[in-house]
């Protein structure tokens, strides 16, 4: 007899429905958990520096020129190469948009320590830490989680990294970097003083803490040290070539020359980055300051990419293009402990050559859509006009796509009036013709 399959595009256990109890990532959680909402008015102040560097100017660039420089002057290796000893065959972990450190981090701690055994390191790609990178918040959303991991883990920062000038990411995950010193003071009313004016900035930390929190990760084999917010390292055949797309999702000229030369060479590359460039249904290809994409340097027969992995939007998404001939696995991995976001609201996906039939992505759109149903029914207090059983929303979102279901239900659905206005307006997505 064959056993159910772990499968959320075969049943709907695989999907996570009918689950009888939590599961045993409850023990791993602090004693005081601090629930994280983007509704909060100060959690939403404290994240300000992306709207003020889109309005002012970005001092992104700037600032990570400063931080690479301070490392190659501490002897960081000039080529930013990290090189492991690894044979012809190993495997490491990726997963991104970690750091929320209350429930939705913890729950897939130890799915994430079952599937990583054996593995050789790991990576995050994008937002390591919620919701500003705050080195104090290391101890419980990056230290505490990973604890048993016995592996090292390199990290790619993201926007909220960068919240606090990536103070904390370059202490954690480049050899303890000391601060930044300060620059001169800009000319009064300019965009830049505007900027200073409302930029957020770190507050001290609290040494004694993060001591005490390095040693829930104090094991030898558990060390590394990347020599700044962008790295390459090589490992058995194949190199991984990780970006810093800043605050607003794009890279310095310097950081893009260093792209285009690290990606010389016959070794087969993947790309980790904070910004997918390909994700819901999008092309979003990376702008380098001075010209060209990250895109370009990824499509480029003479580097040999063979995938791109991004961050940033908090679910799973699969994207296999035709490149010349040769299929790049474009695949957006930011599942990794935020907030799960919506995948109801993909359209139906046409770009690059890439169709429903070939796309992937987890959460299905229908189990997005049932969640999200139930979710807003409770914070509406309209909870059976919004309730959408899974079978449900799999059948009224195949009908907005136009396309069969991805997992049939067990028995005939009717699609409704209301099930279709649900599913309206909750976002779901539709045809482009339509």
């Amino acid at each position: 007899m064959h056993g159910v399959s772990d499968s959320s595009r075969d049943t709907v256990e695989g999907a996570g429905w009918n689950a009888a109890e939590r599961g045993e990532y409850r023990r791993l959680l602090p004693g005081r958990v601090e629930k994280l909402s983007w509704l909060n008015p100060r959690t939403l102040w404290a994240a300000r520096n992306g709207v003020v560097a889109s309005w002012f100017g970005d001092p992104t660039g700037r600032t990570r020129e400063r931080w690479v420089a301070q490392r190659a002057a501490a002897g960081a290796p000039a080529d930013k190469v990290v090189r492991r000893a690894e044979g012809d065959r190993f495997s490491f972990m990726v997963l991104g948009d970690t750091g929320e450190g209350d429930e939705s981090q913890y729950a897939v701690v130890p799915g994430f320590l079952k599937v990583s055994r054996d593995t050789s390191f790991a990576v995050i790609a994008s937002d390591v830490i919620y919701p500003v990178g705050r080195t104090d918040d290391y101890g419980t959303k990056f230290f505490r989680p990973y604890q048993d991991y016995p592996a090292p883990v390199y990290a790619v920062p993201g926007n909220h990294d960068w919240y606090e000038d990536l103070g904390g990411f370059m202490r954690v995950f480049c050899d303890d970097a000391p601060p930044l010193e300060p620059e001169p003071a800009p000319r009064a009313l300019s965009g830049a003083w505007w900027r200073t004016l409302l930029w957020h900035r770190p507050r001290p930390a609290d040494e004694a803490a993060l001591t005490e929190a390095r040693k829930l990760r104090s094991a030898p084999g558990q060390q590394a040290v990347q020599p700044g917010p962008y790295w390459a390292i090589d490992a058995g055949p194949v190199r991984i070539v990780g970006i810093d797309t800043g605050l607003l999702g794009t890279l310095d000229a310097e950081q893009g020359a260093w792209l285009r030369e690290v990606s010389r060479g016959p070794r087969p590359k993947i790309l980790i980055t904070g910004s997918p460039l390909y994700v819901d249904g999008e092309h979003h290809p990376c702008a380098i300051e001075g010209g060209g994409t990250v895109d370009d340097v990824v499509r480029d027969p003479a580097h040999r990419y063979v995938a791109a992995i991004g961050g940033d939007i908090h679910n799973y998404q699969r994207y296999p293009v035709d490149v010349d001939g040769r299929v790049v696995q474009y695949v957006v991995s930011g599942g990794g402990g935020a907030f799960m976001h919506a995948t109801h609201t993909i359209p139906r996906v046409s770009v690059a050559n890439v169709t429903e039939r070939d796309f992937r992505c987890y959460p299905l759109r229908g189990d997005s859509l049932a969640f999200y149903g139930r979710l807003y029914g409770r914070r509406l207090r309209l909870p059976r006009f919004f309730a959408l059983t899974e079978a449900e929303a799999m059948a009224v979102v195949a009908e907005r796509l136009g396309v069969p279901p991805v997992r049939h239900p067990a028995g005939p659905v009717r699609v409704t009036r209301r099930m279709r206005l649900v599913a309206s307006l909750l976002g779901a997505g539709r045809r482009p013709e339509r």
